[in-house]
């Protein structure tokens, strides 16, 4: 007999029972737990929310997958599940069969469903189920602990989404019984109340990657730092096109100094990028020195640095492993680079990627960072285009690099001998100029996939990345 065959006999017999709905709620305590999940998926699919609301008291599995039912919440299945679960928050002796500690509305677990619907269920022990998901996310919290609901929440539009007021409302009115646990929490809201409001709610140790957008520098200091400074399990912080920075370079520093020793609590923090990095001009060493934990990943784009803020990145051993540094758009082209050229050589057994693109780095510069450059052998990615470079400082820059046997994707600008009045390509010049180019790079070593010239290329349209493959086109 095809082992199929008795599970689809259950299918068939839950079928049969959702299509007398006061029988079906009657009958959950005593459902099989192999007919639980295909019951379910049943009611749901048919909409019988009063279904849901009785079976999620009776849950006889630890995790509720419940994003992986839908691409977007709905607000019908939402509170049908949420009404069903106030009922048990407050009781004190709660159904045997009830082991519900994580209801997750995120869309990561279709497996837990696939595994039932594609009829293999039988191939599966019930207990392997029940211990499958989220030991990492969340771990064994006993009876009367916190129910703890999982989603990831990217703040873009006033007012929210429905089901994202809602479930906030829900969690609000039970603080103690429920923590709302957010891993990933966007924010693209200029007002900064609205993400104050969304930070009071979650439970702010579960936020591991944090990203914050079109928000104003001095706000987000005074307002946000005592929640950011809680988020102990912090990996990865985004700040994009903070704005308004004050003139007042005696407040600026004191603003810069409050916002830093957040960064003393952070001991998991991996990456940081921080995008418009003028705010921290001439005070980036207070924010450097109070990072704990070797960062991975540095990006700081967009802006003014002083030599003093470039000297800094090489003294601090919590940037002494970095694989990822990426300082493209941070004008460089009035400062000394020899700090700089430091930093290279001594991350050079860890760093992948470096982009320098769109530094107005200066041949006259380019001598303090070849040294360190040559000696990064794991380095895979190099962004040096939009830069202001001779033929020959091209030439030599592309010498350095025949150590780099691991180098798969780098850019380059165009000769400025190319160059017309208007910053324009010559293309009668330029092509012969390219070819002299990759000529001096294949004496050396073989590039894989290489821009020599302006991105996107003007003919083809193309931009660098892992898959393009070598790029010569006209």
């Amino acid at each position: 007999m095809s082992i199929q065959a008795p599970l689809r006999l259950l299918e068939l017999a839950g079928q049969s029972l959702l299509r007398d709905q006061a029988l079906a709620i009657s009958a959950v305590e005593e459902l099989p737990r192999v007919l639980y999940l295909p019951l379910f998926m049943e009611a749901f699919s048919r909409r019988q929310f009063q279904t849901l609301t009785v079976m999620v008291q009776a849950w006889p599995f630890t995790c509720l997958p419940l994003g992986s039912l839908m691409k977007t919440l709905h607000l019908e299945p939402l509170k049908a599940l949420l009404e069903g679960l106030h009922m048990l928050l407050t009781q004190k002796d709660r159904p045997r069969r009830w082991k519900l500690q994580v209801l997750d509305l995120r869309d990561v677990d279709e497996n837990f469903w696939a595994i039932w619907s594609e009829s293999r269920a039988l191939s599966y022990s019930t207990e392997a189920m029940s211990k499958r998901q989220t030991a990492e996310d969340c771990p064994r919290t006993g009876e009367h602990q916190p129910l703890k609901v999982f989603i990831d929440i990217c703040l873009k539009e006033i007012p929210q989404d429905e089901c994202l007021r809602y479930l906030f409302q829900w969690v609000y009115q039970r603080r103690g019984l429920v923590h709302l646990c957010c891993r990933k929490l966007v924010n693209y809201l200029t007002p900064i109340k609205y993400l104050r409001k969304s930070l009071k709610i979650i439970y702010l140790n579960s936020i591991e990657e944090l990203e914050i957008h079109n928000t104003c520098w001095p706000h987000l200091i005074r307002k946000l730092r005592c929640y950011l400074k809680e988020m102990k399990t912090l990996g990865k912080l985004v700040f994009s096109r903070c704005h308004h920075y004050t003139s007042d370079n005696e407040l600026q520093g004191w603003l810069v100094a409050k916002f830093s020793s957040v960064f003393l609590r952070l001991e998991h923090l991996q990456l940081l990028k921080i995008k418009l990095i003028t705010f921290f001009s001439g005070h980036l060493e207070q924010l450097i020195r109070c990072l704990q934990n070797p960062l991975e990943n540095l990006e700081l784009t967009c802006g003014n640095l002083l030599e003093e803020d470039v000297k800094c990145l090489s003294q601090y051993p919590s940037l002494g492993y970095l694989k990822h540094l990426n300082l493209s758009y941070v004008l460089l082209f009035r400062i000394s680079l020899e700090p700089l050229g430091a930093l290279p050589e001594k991350i050079a057994a860890s760093l992948e990627t470096l982009v320098l693109e769109g530094c107005q780095i200066h041949y006259s510069q380019l001598s303090a960072i070849l040294p360190g450059l040559s000696h990064c052998s794991q380095l895979t990615t190099f962004y040096f285009g939009r830069n202001c470079m001779s033929v020959d400082a091209l030439k030599d820059l592309l010498r350095h690099t025949s150590g780099l046997s691991k180098l798969s994707l780098e850019t380059y600008p165009a000769p400025e001998e190319s160059l017309n009045s208007l910053v324009r390509i010559n293309w009668e010049i330029f092509t012969p100029l390219r070819a002299e180019l990759m000529y001096t790079l294949r004496e050396v070593r073989q590039p894989k996939r290489i821009f020599i010239g302006p991105t996107p290329c003007p003919s083809c349209g193309s931009s660098p990345s892992e898959e393009l493959e070598l790029h010569l086109c006209c």
